[in-house]
């Protein structure tokens, strides 16, 4: 009988729902990460690929193959996923396309390697990579705008504490964004 009653009681104030939203909010993150490790796994090969015919530039190869060990060396325990926490994970995968993209634009002084089938394939799947990583990245924070106000409303923000439900933190727009590049010809 008391279990039937704390049953209840777990239904009424929404405790299923909160586990629900968080685990989604968790499955999302994997996807985010799944995303981004599918970047990193390319590197390597675009990385070989640019070295194999080009007398590349080694500064532009260290610091891409340098901001991606950083990047893939920061994990974030998808339970907690604080603010700071995704901060942090931002940070460095913004220094990976950071680096990314002045290899890309290194290589427009590289006419052979433009030309060559296995670089446009790798930069054409970069590409595609990164579109990927957006569309993870705006549905994980879909997933954790639906988990926050949920947890936040009347009579969940009452019960979401005492089962330890904490607000989730999003991906932002990175600094400096907001204003758009300027483009001299």
């Amino acid at each position: 009988m008391l279990l039937a009653i704390f049953a209840m009681f777990l239904s009424s104030c929404g405790y299923n729902n909160m586990v629900s939203k968080e685990e989604a909010v968790t499955a999302q993150w994997a996807n985010v990460e799944s995303s981004y490790q599918r970047r990193a796994d390319l590197i390597p090969n675009l990385v070989s690929t640019v070295k194999g015919v080009a007398n590349f530039e080694q500064s532009t190869l260290t610091a891409v193959i340098e901001a991606r060990s950083k990047a893939s060396s920061i994990q974030v325990d998808a339970k907690n996923l604080t603010p700071e926490e995704i901060q942090q994970f931002q940070q460095a995968q913004g220094q990976l396309s950071s680096a990314l993209s002045r290899l890309l634009v290194t290589v427009e002084q590289y006419p052979d390697l433009k030309a060559t089938q296995n670089f446009s394939e790798l930069q054409a799947q970069l590409e595609g990579t990164e579109n990927r990583i957006n569309v993870e990245r705006r549905k994980f924070n879909e997933a954790a705008q639906d988990y926050n106000a949920y947890i936040r409303k009347f009579p969940q923000l009452i019960y979401s504490g005492w089962f330890g439900f904490k607000k989730k933190g999003y991906f932002e727009a990175d600094a400096g964004t907001e204003k758009a590049p300027k483009v001299e010809f």
